[in-house]
Parts: structure tokens; sequence; C-alpha cells
């Protein structure tokens, strides 16, 4: 693995973060691209020389065309891009306006499909792989995510759309779609309703966390998943399965 190379963006915190120390782990050359130039170097500072962060913003495009020639002239290759910055910007359908939908699909949306775009040429060569991180609330509809469920949807239909395009190319495109997940920023704003909410509602009846996120995209960038393209995998401990909404989160 010590020649294999994975492009994450949002890698400085939460599942990007995680995924970039479970593919160290493996053997992995990570690249960590996030736009918090005060963040990155903090989550850089125990990772090792295996590691590199760039600091770019994914919704920018003269930030995306900078940002792949600058990985590959650091490591020369690229064989996965992990699609992990986003922003969670929740309100209710009346009070959010079209400042609140651009900020959310600029960076949801617009930034996987820039940075998947600029990547192509790099994983022709590699016969790479794109893994899109989507959302649980891409699959089912929820209260306050109008704009966060629908730029979701669109990525797992951008996947879809990659598999479709790409495979001939030898790059496969998956899309991981996180359910509740047990982060400091969940937790910060999770009442105890809604946590309870989520345990019932959840046949696992608990929260994932970062690792088993993690460890679903490593699989999927690896070459135990190299028959597995267009794929939609939902890692919420059988959330999706279990009906729509929770009256906790109405309230």
């Amino acid at each position: 693995m010590a020649d294999k190379v994975a492009l994450i963006t949002g890698a400085a915190r939460g599942i990007g973060l995680a995924t970039a120390k479970t593919l160290l782990a493996e053997g992995w050359l990570v690249a960590l691209l996030d736009r918090d130039a005060d963040e990155l170097p903090k989550a850089m500072a125990d990772l090792g020389q295996a590691a590199s962060g760039f600091v770019y913003d994914v919704s920018d495009p003269d930030a995306v065309n900078a940002a792949l020639p600058d990985v590959l002239n650091r490591f020369g290759r690229l064989d996965a891009l992990v699609n992990n910055a986003g922003v969670a910007d929740f309100g209710p359908i009346a009070e959010t306006d079209f400042a609140r939908w651009r900020r959310v699909m600029e960076t949801n949306l617009d930034g996987v499909f820039l940075m998947s775009q600029a990547a192509i040429p790099a994983l022709k060569e590699t016969k790479g792989t794109l893994v899109n991180i989507a959302s649980i609330s891409g699959l089912r509809a929820s209260t306050l995510r109008v704009a966060y469920g629908t730029s979701k949807a669109a990525v797992i239909q951008l996947t879809k759309q990659q598999a479709a395009e790409l495979g001939e190319f030898g790059i496969r495109a998956n899309c991981v779609c996180p359910g509740p997940v047990r982060t400091k920023l969940a937790m910060a704003v999770h009442t105890q309703d809604i946590i309870d909410a989520y345990h019932d509602a959840i046949p696992l009846n608990r929260y994932g966390s970062e690792q088993e996120i993690a460890e679903v995209i490593a699989f999927l960038c690896s070459d135990k998943a190299s028959y597995v393209t267009g794929q939609v995998i939902a890692s919420d401990g059988g959330f999706e399965s279990t009906g729509v909404g929770l009256p906790a989160l109405r309230n």
C-alpha cells in the first residue's frame, strides 16, 4: 500500500480525520484537505510523514484547480478521492433564504462535483476510486433539512452518474450515507429527547461512531471493493429502514 495515495476533503475533524487515520494505519499516503487553516495543523500534529495537509476551499473553483496539482506535486499520483467536506446548516423551509440554500449547496454539492471533475485525469491513470459522503438525510426526508437533505440526495445521484460514466476508465464511484453519529457537535446540540428518539428509531439502538463510518469508507477505497461501484451504502444502524421523521425534531 505504500505507493497508494488518498485525498480526503473536510479532513480537519470528524469523519474526515477518522478516515485519514484509518487509511494511514492501512499503509496509505494521505492528503488532508480543509479550508480551516487553524484546525488543520492541529489535526496533522501526530499523523506522521505519510500525511500532508492542504488548505483549500472545495466550493471555490479556482481553489480546486490549484489543489489537485498541489497534491499531485507532493505525492505524484492519486488513487482515491474521498469527498467528505460538507456543512450542516439546518432550518425550516420558510426560513431558508437563498443565501442559506447556496451556502449549503456550494460546499455539499458543488464541492463534490468540482473536486471529482478535477481528479478524473489522475484517477484514470491509476484506475482509482471516488467515495462521496452523503447522508441518511439524502435517503429519507426529515424536518429542518430542506437544503441539507436536498444537497445530499443530489450527491447520491451524482455518484451514480459518475459510476455510469467513469466505469469504462476503471474508476469506481460509491457513496456512503452516515446516519446519526456521536460527534462532539451532535452531542452539544441534541437534547436528551432527541437522543432518546434516535435510539428508539435506530434498530441498533445507538448512535454510530466516526470510526465506524471511516471503516466503510476505507473498504470502498480498497481493492477489496474492486467490483463495487455505483452503490449507496447507509452506515446508519438500520435507521433508513425504519420510517420517516422524528417527532422530537419537530418541537
